[in-house]
């Protein structure tokens, strides 16, 4: 674990701390998507078929998040239930994560501050929906997730189906472009798009399987390259809604948040909710499957580290 001084913020579930005492294939797994991203029950339904995955493919699971002002790695089906039950949680990124365990809050972790807790642990590879990005109308408003920053400097696979797709998926490609990480697809020469297999914009790098990701995250670690991966998967095809008809779904979220004036950290939550009203369920039901998908791939990379 580094620092050595963050011993006394962490618990790591048992089986997650005997997983990587016998270096054991082991996946995170963020809570933002438990506490801000899906409604309950589905939130917590989500989060143990998820866990469930990855435990048949061979990994262990360990979900992270903050309770009460502990850094958890790897929750209790009690834990895991009470996080979904529960409001008035904070969202938590860089920024805000050491607020929440020196006040004694609870949290759940974005990418940014999951791939931090991942990294302090010794965990290599973490599984989530979407990654964070820059917003549309970043130009004036700056609003640019932390997530790619983090993906620059903290060495962690992060399996994803891309970027989340109300974002600006270029702007988004550019800056990780510019700060070094690369991004891979699997299996596809375009970025996917989130609920959509494509979107209109070339994958900057192809990878057809977890061997052959785990083999470039090990090559960038014997070449003294800092930063992560960003591994972009496909939500698969039969679960997807095509990229043309969410368009008109997502510009109708964004039209709704601007007359609102909803900014900063509500945006996403909000954007997400509104499309969930807008498709009737059926981003709901996307973004479920394109997180088992992304939790099968992320196990077998693990298993292949």
């Amino acid at each position: 674990m580094r620092p050595e001084s963050a011993r006394a913020h962490v618990d790591i579930h048992p089986e997650v701390a005997a997983a990587l005492g016998r270096r054991r294939p082991v996946v995170a797994l963020e809570s933002t998507i438990i506490t801000h991203g899906m409604p309950y029950p589905q939130n917590s339904e989500m989060a143990a078929r998820v866990e469930a995955i990855i435990a048949a493919e061979g990994a262990v699971p360990a979900t992270i998040a903050v309770v009460s002002g502990r850094i958890k790695v790897g929750l209790s089906d009690g834990e895991r239930e009470s996080l979904a039950m529960a409001d008035g949680v904070m969202k938590l990124s860089r920024a805000d994560l050491a607020y929440a365990v020196a006040e004694g809050r609870t949290g759940g972790t974005t990418v940014a501050a999951t791939m931090i807790v991942a990294a302090m642990t010794g965990i290599e590879v973490f599984a989530t929906g979407g990654i964070g990005g820059v917003h549309h109308g970043a130009e004036q408003s700056f609003d640019i997730s932390a997530d790619l920053d983090e993906l620059a400097r903290t060495p962690v696979v992060v399996v994803s189906a891309g970027p989340k797709a109300i974002l600006d998926i270029e702007k988004t490609l550019e800056v990780l472009e510019t700060r070094g990480v690369p991004v891979v697809a699997h299996g596809s020469d375009v970025m996917p798009a989130f609920w959509s297999r494509g979107s209109r914009y070339p994958a900057p790098l192809r990878l057809e399987g977890a061997g052959d990701i785990a083999r470039l995250f090990r090559t960038r670690r014997a070449l003294g390259l800092e930063g992560g991966m960003l591994v972009a998967n496909p939500v698969p095809e039969d679960d997807e809604i095509p990229a043309d008809e969410m368009a008109a779904y997502i510009e109708a979220a964004h039209r709704a948040a601007r007359d609102r004036n909803i900014t900063g950290k509500a945006v996403t939550p909000f954007l997400l909710a509104t499309i969930l009203a807008l498709t009737d369920g059926r981003s709901l039901k996307t973004n479920i499957a394109l997180v088992e998908n992304n939790a099968r791939l992320a196990a077998r990379i693990a298993k292949a580290l």
